[in-house]
């Protein structure tokens, strides 16, 4: 699998996005950046089993984000395309960023990042990431 087909997503700014004065409502990014985070890890083989908790399904492993920030650059409006690259980073043996660039039409309109930290589920205690997500940022690297 390239790196691209896991690491380039696309989408196009929805109606539902938009607050009142017809562009992206600034909470949107956020949810856009999650979304794709979730988005390239499912293309990339780690099901959503393995890194979200849900009802009747504990996790030995949880990766919280910690910290996040979003820079908007120029307005979307519904029915704009959106291209989201993500660039994952290990920060250590427990934790790893991701970071988003969002474009319209060749043009960037906005950055974003995540930065995610690895406990277990039974203490809170940290611990190393999980071997999937080791797999997903070591391929993030490798490129086409």
């Amino acid at each position: 699998m390239k790196s691209s087909d896991f690491l380039l997503l696309c989408r196009s700014v929805r109606f539902g996005d938009t607050d009142a004065a017809g562009v992206m409502h600034f909470h949107q990014l956020l949810r856009w950046c999650h979304e794709a985070y979730e988005e390239s890890t499912e293309i990339f083989g780690i099901g959503a089993n393995e890194l979200f908790p849900r009802p009747g399904l504990e996790l030995e492993l949880l990766l919280p984000i910690v910290h996040c920030s979003a820079d908007y650059l120029a307005p979307l409006s519904c029915g704009d395309p959106l291209a989201i690259a993500l660039l994952p980073k290990a920060l250590n043996a427990h934790s790893f960023e991701v970071s988003y660039s969002f474009s319209s039409r060749g043009e960037a309109v906005a950055v974003g990042l995540t930065r995610h930290f690895c406990l277990q589920a039974s203490n809170r205690l940290r611990a190393p990431l999980p071997a999937s997500i080791s797999r997903w940022i070591a391929a993030s690297a490798v490129t086409d």
